[in-house]
């Protein structure tokens, strides 16, 4: 079915990164998919019969794209801060995950999706355990994701055995193989935690489907020096001796590259989820995005998990990303707002397996979010594109759409109980809190 068509108007619409503002604009929404987009007085010219929906004063943008997460983890949130990666996963978090229960998993995902639209996501990318709970999570908020059980040598908490949760990634596979807004990948942890015969499963696992493989991959100093005193080679040329470095490959983080990495990165099509927020929490380093970009690698942004940023604000992330590399470099032009709303939209969507996504254009899909204009914070608007990247938070997002319906309008969530959220995640802290006192 084509689907109701109607005519959405704002003061203004930015259709994407490389397209300039258009105040007094519009878009026809035809069902899923965005038909037009153009100034308000032309599309009620073409289409005159049409009914027009006046968004009023906001800034019309495609949905965020967070390229990498562990949604659930906002269970987590402050449990253990001001540590190194691996003192903080091993000491704090593996532990507390190892009781880690379903309900916990499905409530924290929930959680997680309200945190994001709020900040203008309209699609996230999670790997983490009981990623059957974080699907359901997706489907009743109708967001838009790509997900993947976490894959580990040792027994999970969510599957078992590793044999089992190689049989849950393939259900999942499946099962979702034509699903409109969730994209499943193969989600090995990382080189510290899969050995090279887990990561050839893993690997025949995602050419037999054609999966995106999403792993963490040289985060930090140490991390490379051990895959070296374990295997004889840094993370990358690992992957590349095991055939996993491919254009189906999605890496995260990546803060530790050589210049030869990062050409090779670049021929095989390798993409990057760049993750600022939390490579600066943890200590981990700052990535080489702006040689990463001029050697043509595909580079998305992500927040990484809400236990190790500590929140889920894409806005916010747009605004570090690009800061953090201008002072890094002193120089001001590097890595400029149009190029950090381009890894936060288009490149991120395409990294997910969803390339009708990222732009407000005929023919893609109707993914888009309003900025509230009438704030203090974001008066006046000189330029569009730099308010949302510079100046923009969550919070000042008012309006959420997904494969055109609406999942928040002025404010309030259409698709989830907020209220009830809270509530069962006061009772899932209580349960956490009381098993750390044992």
């Amino acid at each position: 079915m084509a689907g109701k068509m109607y005519i959405l108007k704002a003061s203004w619409i930015l259709p994407a990164w490389d397209r300039e503002p258009i105040q007094d604009g519009a878009l026809l929404i035809q069902g899923e998919r965005i038909e037009a987009v153009g100034s308000t007085e032309e599309l009620i010219q073409r289409y005159s019969n049409l009914p027009v929906e006046d968004l009023g004063e906001v800034l019309v943008f495609p949905g965020l794209v967070n390229a990498h997460t562990h949604a659930p983890m906002t269970i987590f949130r402050g449990l253990a801060d001001d540590l190194p990666l691996m003192v903080w996963l091993h000491n704090y978090i593996f532990p507390v995950e190892s009781h880690l229960r379903a309900e916990w998993v499905y409530w924290g995902a929930k959680l997680a999706v309200c945190e994001m639209l709020r900040s203008g996501v309209t699609c996230f990318c999670d790997m983490y355990l009981f990623e059957p709970w974080v699907i359901r999570a997706v489907e009743e908020t109708g967001v838009r994701a790509a997900l993947g059980e976490g894959l580990f040598d040792f027994p999970s908490p969510g599957y078992g055995a590793l044999e089992k949760g190689l049989n849950l990634t393939e259900e999942l596979l499946k099962n979702f193989e034509r699903h409109p807004l969730i994209n499943i990948m193969v989600c090995p942890h990382a080189v510290y935690t899969c050995s090279p015969e887990t990561l050839k499963k893993i690997r025949r696992i995602a050419e037999r489907y054609g999966a995106t493989v999403h792993i963490h991959l040289s985060e930090t100093e140490d991390e490379v020096k051990e895959c070296v005193s374990r295997y004889g080679r840094r993370p990358v040329a690992h992957l590349d001796s095991l055939g996993l470095l491919t254009g189906n490959l999605h890496i995260a983080h990546a803060v530790e590259l050589t210049d030869g990495e990062i050409e090779l990165l670049a021929r095989r099509g390798v993409s990057v989820a760049h993750c600022p927020e939390s490579n600066l929490k943890l200590g981990s380093g700052i990535a080489r995005i702006p040689e990463m970009l001029a050697a043509g690698v595909r580079v998305t942004l992500g927040t990484d998990g809400p236990a190790s940023n500590n929140d889920l604000d894409l806005l916010s992330e747009m605004r570090t990303a690009a800061l953090l590399q201008k002072g890094l470099y002193r120089d001001p032009t590097v890595l400029p707002a149009r190029e950090v709303f381009r890894l936060a939209t288009e490149e991120g969507a395409r990294a997910l397996g969803f390339p009708e996504c990222g732009r407000l254009e005929r023919g893609f899909r109707a993914d888009l979010v309003t900025l509230d204009l009438t704030r203090p914070d974001l008066t006046p608007v000189h330029d569009p594109l730099s308010l949302l990247v510079y100046s923009a938070r969550a919070g000042a997002v008012v309006d959420v759409m997904v494969e055109g319906h609406w999942l928040m309008r002025r404010g309030k969530f259409l698709t989830v109980n907020e209220e009830e959220v809270r509530i069962r995640i006061a009772e899932v802290v209580r349960e956490i809190r009381t098993l750390l006192r044992k």
